[in-house]
């Protein structure tokens, strides 16, 4: 089995290498620190800490850890890495100066020997199911340490992972340790063949992130600008297929609520461009954030094509979609609208994040929604029913807050493991 992965990924290194030189005629960062995915890249200093996240949801989580590690350990060098260019991005104006940014190379022996020689880790922490053969082999051969942190694995993957047999159980029993988010997930990685010893329950991190200081008057700041008076709600990282099902939801709303203000962020910015023209083609009345224009009293939908904005919005609206949820994707970020207190609504696809889908879902926080005819009617439900929405809302918030504890969880079992405790 083990020939087979190594055979299978010397034949998708270059469709994936490929996929990215196509991108770039998109995204020109696409085409930017491409020897990374190599393992190539100046040498750190030894003995760091890294941490991986494969994409923006996971690198905001990553960044309250990292800045709790640089916390207290000041002299230690921290890397991170990811595997999406929107993610790196992310990475680098979440942290600044406080960790160095890259890319996580492709799973090839020779790819990680030399990430692993350049990055020189003295531990290192995976975030939920990023379950690397060639990558946990060359760490337990160096004799680093890594862990698998909220960590998560559905019914349907581990009948995936057991066609690798013995590959991913020695890749499980090696020293990683698996800090699962649930019980359910603690005993799904046990099936596949993780350590007793080194599995235990520690919860999941993205409920201990930490939203902005300034977002709530972020958000004040933002309503006064778009009309205080009038109903506003977000549809956040939208995809395709997704967002003609609500435009036509708002198209709803407006039949009984005129002024009612819609804010679409698709979830990646090359879409940017195609939803514009969806909105075009519809002759929606709409202005483009990165326009600088000024959102008036007819403008229908305000189309945030930016990044890094999404939450400040949240902030400031009155109900809140959670776009990958209509569609296949799995659903984004339940969690920070409701850390807002912002009655929430998804699509019934939530299977990236089931356990805290789950949770806010039995509180009340989060309503599902079948299509664009179910969202338009729990829109206005919520946009009518003020007390409504605060109760959704304060459910919300009392879903997380019930549920942090886990970046301290996680911080005393790595000072365990590195020996400072």
């Amino acid at each position: 089995m083990r020939l087979f992965y190594l055979c299978l990924g010397y034949l998708l290194a270059p469709l994936a290498l490929a996929a990215e030189l196509v991108g770039g005629f998109r995204d020109r960062r696409h085409w930017q620190h491409l020897g990374e995915r190599f393992g190539y890249g100046s040498s750190l200093p030894a003995g760091g800490l890294w941490l991986h996240a494969v994409s923006v949801g996971e690198v905001q989580a990553a960044a309250t850890l990292i800045r709790t590690l640089h916390a207290r350990y000041p002299d230690a060098p921290l890397l991170l890495t990811t595997a999406t260019v929107t993610g790196r991005w992310r990475a680098e104006e979440l942290l600044g100066g406080q960790a160095s940014i890259r890319f996580l190379p492709y799973d090839l022996p020779g790819a990680v020997a030399r990430f692993l020689d350049r990055a020189r880790p003295r531990l290192g922490v995976v975030l939920e199911t990023e379950l690397w053969p060639n990558l946990y082999r060359a760490a337990r051969r160096r004799g680093v340490p890594m862990i698998l942190a909220s960590a998560r694995v559905s019914e349907k993957s581990v009948r995936r992972y057991r066609r690798l047999g013995a590959l991913i159980r020695t890749t499980l029993a090696s020293n990683l340790h698996v800090a699962a988010q649930t019980d359910a997930d603690a005993r799904r990685f046990l099936e596949l063949g993780a350590d007793p010893d080194r599995t235990e329950v520690l919860g999941n991190l993205k409920f201990d992130h930490e939203l902005p200081t300034d977002v709530a008057a972020r958000g004040l700041v933002l309503r006064a600008a778009l009309g205080a008076a009038r109903p506003l709600w977000v549809a956040g990282s939208t995809h395709e297929g997704e967002e003609e099902q609500v435009l036509d939801a708002h198209a709803a709303i407006c039949r009984r609520h005129p002024d009612a203000l819609l804010v679409l962020a698709p979830r990646h910015p090359p879409r940017f461009e195609a939803v514009a023209g969806l909105l075009r083609r519809r002759a929606v009345a709409h202005v483009t954030r990165r326009s600088g224009a000024i959102v008036g009293h007819q403008t229908q939908v305000l189309l945030l094509d930016t990044l890094g904005e999404l939450v400040p919005y949240y902030a400031a609206a009155d109900v809140a979609y959670v776009g990958g949820t209509l569609v296949k994707v799995g659903g984004h970020n339940l969690l920070e609208p409701a850390a807002l207190g912002r009655p929430v609504i998804a699509g019934p696809y939530t299977f990236n994040d089931p356990a805290a889908a789950r949770l806010l879902v039995e509180a009340g926080a989060v309503r599902v929604v079948r299509g664009a005819e179910e969202l338009a009617a729990a829109v206005t439900v919520l946009l009518e029913d003020p007390a409504a929405a605060r109760v959704a809302g304060a459910s919300g918030r009392a879903v997380v807050a019930a549920n942090q504890g886990a970046l301290a969880r996680l911080v005393a079992r790595i000072e365990r493991l590195l020996g400072t405790t």
